[in-house]
């Protein structure tokens, strides 16, 4: 994730219910390894709050949520994965859904890439605290 590899884990992350009304500030991205969780998430929360959890990183990723409890994790749970990424936010899409995502303002794939605001999911856990 730090743009420096060939190899790049990170998939796009389309928003759930459809197009969104206004373009993305950030490009929303999902580590592979989360993908098919990704998939489920309006099968496991519902539309509209996966709606809310897109249209938020989307827009404002380092902003608190308005409606959902984020948090910022401290440790090395929170250690940004390379250069420019912020720290891990937790997001708590619901009681039993959570999603831990970092942005970069400038992210780039390549050395040579024109750099763009991007928000990595990392994590997505379905079970219960």
């Amino acid at each position: 994730m730090t743009g420096e590899s060939a190899y790049d884990p990170l998939r796009p992350a389309r928003r759930p219910g459809g197009k969104p009304d206004r373009a993305p500030t950030y490009r929303v991205l999902v580590h592979k390894a989360f993908h098919s969780h990704y998939n489920e998430l309006v099968s496991r929360v519902g539309e509209q709050q996966a709606k809310q959890f897109w249209d938020h990183v989307a827009h404002q990723p380092g902003k608190p949520d308005p409606i959902a409890q984020t948090t910022i994790l401290k440790g090395k749970a929170g250690k940004p994965r390379g250069s420019g990424w912020s720290r891990t936010v937790h997001y708590e899409v619901s009681s039993s859904a959570r999603i831990d995502y970092q942005y970069h303002d400038e992210y780039t794939t390549t050395a040579e890439g024109d750099p763009h605001r991007a928000v990595a999911i990392l994590t997505i856990n379905y079970g219960s605290h």
